[in-house]
């Protein structure tokens, strides 16, 4: 009978590195499900039954319960590697979870201590690609290495990060299914920082789009922290997501939220909670119809205009200490 391997994986860092670390350790063939890093609903496309297997990384199960549900009623076995709220976790004899939602914590570093750390470069560069720059460092103590070269993997993480944001796969200069195979043959993230020419684009691309965004200056200023409005353009949906990250670096005892304008009307929302406290965030955007995330860092892939203002009062809320 014939079976099948699909590997179902978030488009951004934390999401291809927990692949790829899965992957040099267990080679194998997979079919390759994934898209935009703010697609998360992704279970709903995978099709399997009994005698099939399936790994799921860095996708919120609560986003995917029903389509989860489907797949192990069919017979399917399910591997999960997640940071994110889960709410309720099956118990299921097919479902294998290894899921924690530390604000520390990201799915490359579950996958890391699953391996029992025989990929740590990769899970270190995923770590600092999520902004957890801490957990990084102290993930890559036992690999010894230099100020430079942990500047290179941040850069490297921060540059996978960047290409998974925007709203559709035009926006992206890569689809995150193809980073992902012009990834697979380096078991060293040096070699592929080194002779990637994907790198390279992603780099200059990086670089260019952040220009535009520091150049631009808050639309809200409280002592909750700080709120962009950016223009619905390319540019600004990819580099969205990286620039809240830079941001929360940049002031680490204030909120940040970055709202791309949407063409049709509304925004796309990032939202980062205050690097001090690395907590609110999710509270902040589950009150809204399409948000969600973990606590330090979530997002809303739609807020409506006429929705700002109830926006802005509840980041306020959240945000302010007492």
């Amino acid at each position: 009978m014939h079976t099948q391997t699909i590997d179902v994986f978030n488009g951004d860092a934390d999401g291809i590195c927990a692949l790829h670390q899965l992957r040099l350790d267990e080679p194998c063939a997979s079919l390759l499900v994934t898209g935009p890093k703010r697609e998360i609903d992704l279970l709903k496309r995978v099709s399997a039954g009994a005698g099939d297997r399936v790994t799921v990384l860095d996708i919120s199960l609560a986003k995917n319960r029903t389509a989860l549900d489907r797949l192990l009623e069919a017979g399917a076995r399910v591997r999960y590697f997640d940071h994110h709220q889960p709410g309720e976790i099956p118990d299921h004899p097919h479902f294998e979870p290894h899921i924690d939602t530390d604000a520390n914590v990201c799915s490359s570093l579950l996958v890391n201590a699953y391996l029992q750390g025989r990929q740590l470069p990769w899970a270190v560069v995923a770590a600092f690609g999520d902004n957890l720059a801490e957990s990084a460092r102290l993930a890559a103590v036992p690999l010894n290495l230099d100020a430079g070269q942990l500047e290179q993997l941040q850069t490297l993480g921060e540059c996978l990060n960047y290409n998974g944001y925007g709203e559709t796969l035009e926006d992206l200069f890569f689809d995150p299914a193809e980073l992902y195979r012009q990834l697979s043959p380096y078991a060293d993230p040096f070699a592929f920082i080194a002779e990637s020419p994907a790198f390279q684009t992603l780099k200059a691309g990086y670089a260019e789009d952040m220009a535009r965004a520091l150049a631009l200056q808050p639309a809200e200023v409280s002592v909750a922290g700080r709120l962009f409005i950016l223009p619905a353009e390319k540019w600004a949906r990819r580099i969205s997501g990286v620039y809240g990250n830079r941001l929360a670096v940049e002031m680490p005892e204030l909120a940040h939220a970055v709202l791309t304008a949407k063409p049709e009307g509304g925004y796309l929302v990032s939202v980062r909670a205050p690097l001090v406290s690395k907590s609110g965030a999710d509270t902040l955007c589950s009150q809204f119809e399409t948000g969600g995330g973990r606590k330090g860092a979530a997002g809303v892939n739609h807020l409506p205009e006429s929705e700002l203002g109830r926006f802005i009062a509840l980041f306020n809320t959240v945000f302010t200490r007492s």
